[in-house]
């Protein structure tokens, strides 16, 4: 199921019957995302005519092109790498005309990658904002909000960098909602949210940025473009890949193999460990009661927890989706007939190489008999080192694509 979601969002098969008829005069491709360099190859595998452009992907995430730059930057703390390309993106849109089409490939993680500080502020500045945002327990959208606003790039300033020329946006949608604004913080569409409101968020969360940062934000100087702002172009906006079909893509192999499944939802938010609780609760009623669901089933969700980090006490190598993981052990307790797969479908929970990880109806004996705590270890946020020493990672490498977390509980009664 996990394999299936993937390829479902592989840019090479989702990307070319969006490609637009060339224009009369250039066409410039620009993007940035764990996905961009993917798309990239895609169109230039497909695309009629001469082209030309840049992009950025996450270090390890490039795909070789021949027309189309490829340049790569650190995820999730930005690099000076990163704000170079930011820099160069910018440059590649000057001097287009009304004839010009730039064809924008956005996937998740731009955020990032887009790091490109305002008047007054530094690359140290954003990386210690990005780090603090990281750690806030934030939603993603909270987190884009403050972004956009403390950005010379993002909330809608490339777009006004293309203009009048026209603007087409094919996005990889890997937030809750598949909210454009969200997705990379929203470098070519327009951002209704203001400073105002990134102000809040940071307050809300007790998050200490640096006086610069306060200072651009109150003085309104970091105001994103609105809807209707004369300086954007031309820009329409279409999803070449969802959480949503890649949910959908897993739905198809879980039936095959002979089960019902349930789609809970493609934009769930919140602490990942509460999260787990919720979908325990629905598991167990499901394995011992045949409510609100008959086994053997499958239940499927996507979007994106967070998980909020220990001031005080040991930290291990956390990830969301492995916390969620984590909980859901020790929510089931060994409950048997249950199975379950977290991971994020772009290779990378958290800071690790890794995807994410399994659990088994034996997954906390066989923890005890290796001297592993469970709780102790969901205490310190240590969902890798758990399951790594049990050898129930999943490592999947560079998948070129991001349609955000992937969680699937198989149940299968005894009885059954």
């Amino acid at each position: 199921m996990f394999d299936a979601a993937i390829a479902a969002a592989q840019p090479a098969l989702c990307l070319p019957p969006q490609l637009p008829p060339p224009p009369q005069g250039r066409l410039v491709v620009i993007g940035a995302g764990k996905a961009s360099a993917a798309m990239a190859r895609a169109v230039e595998d497909h695309w009629p005519g001469p082209l030309s452009g840049l992009v950025v992907t996450r270090y390890g995430y490039g795909v070789p092109c021949e027309r189309i730059q490829i340049v790569e930057a650190a995820h999730p703390v930005p690099d000076a790498a990163g704000e170079v390309a930011a820099q160069r993106l910018l440059q590649t849109v000057q001097g287009l005309s009304a004839d010009d089409l730039v064809l924008c490939l956005i996937s998740g993680g731009g955020s990032a990658l887009l790091p490109l500080p305002p008047p007054g502020l530094t690359l140290a500045d954003l990386r210690a904002l990005n780090q603090a945002l990281l750690a806030s327990g934030a939603s993603i959208t909270e987190m884009n909000s403050v972004r956009r606003h403390l950005s010379a790039i993002q909330g809608g300033r490339l777009a006004a960098a293309c203009h009048p020329a026209r603007v087409l946006n094919l996005l990889l949608s890997d937030v809750p909602g598949d909210h454009p604004i969200d997705i990379a913080s929203g470098p070519t569409v327009p951002d209704p949210t203001t400073c105002a409101d990134a102000l809040a968020i940071l307050r809300r969360y007790r998050i200490g940025v640096p006086p610069a940062a306060l200072a651009w934000l109150e003085s309104g100087d970091g105001e994103s473009l609105k809807p209707g702002d004369p300086r954007l172009p031309r820009i329409d906006t279409r999803f070449i890949a969802t959480p949503q079909g890649a949910l959908e893509a897993a739905a198809v192999v879980a039936r095959q193999a002979g089960f019902q499944v349930h789609i809970l939802g493609d934009a769930i938010e919140g602490e990942a460990r509460d999260v787990a609780k919720a979908l325990a609760g629905i598991a167990l009623q499901t394995a011992r009661r045949g409510q609100p669901f008959q086994g053997p089933c499958v239940l499927l969700s996507g979007g994106e927890t967070t998980v909020t980090l220990r001031e005080h006490g040991p930290r291990g190598r956390g990830g969301r989706n492995v916390e969620f993981l984590l909980a859901l052990a020790v929510a089931l307790n060994g409950e048997p007939g249950i199975h379950a797969l977290a991971g994020d479908t772009d290779g990378v929970d958290g800071q690790e190489e890794i995807a994410g990880a399994l659990l088994t109806p034996d997954t906390l004996a066989r923890a005890w008999a290796l001297g592993l705590n469970p709780r102790e270890r969901l205490d310190a946020n240590d969902g890798h080192g758990f399951f790594e020493a049990l050898g129930d990672a999943v490592i999947t490498g560079p998948t070129l694509t991001n349609v955000n977390d992937f969680r699937a509980i198989v149940i299968q009664p005894e009885n059954t």
